[in-house]
């Protein structure tokens, strides 16, 4: 869990991440997941920078990423998320 709250504790890192789960929210339907260069766009800082972003959710299981053709896909964990949710709820039980 660590990992997980350091991976967020990124202030781009977080708004990255909550992205992903807004687009892959509002494209439920599609099984893919989210572009990339959709949400890539309304950032303020380089292609490297997000894909190191990527790659530090990834690590910390937030994310799961895949290549469709020349596209990025990212989707959440939605596991990792059930994991997260319960130990944030240990207190309230």
């Amino acid at each position: 869990m660590a990992n997980v709250f350091k991976a967020l504790s990124n202030p781009n890192r977080l708004e990255l991440y909550l992205k992903i789960v807004e687009n892959q929210e509002t494209s439920y339907k599609t099984s893919y997941g989210c572009l990339i260069c959709d949400i890539a766009e309304s950032f303020n800082i380089g292609a490297p920078t997000i894909s190191h972003h990527l790659k530090e959710l990834s690590n910390a299981e937030l994310i799961f990423t895949e290549r469709k053709g020349k596209f990025l896909v990212a989707r959440i964990n939605e596991k990792m998320v059930d994991e997260v949710n319960e130990l944030l709820n240990l207190n309230n039980e």
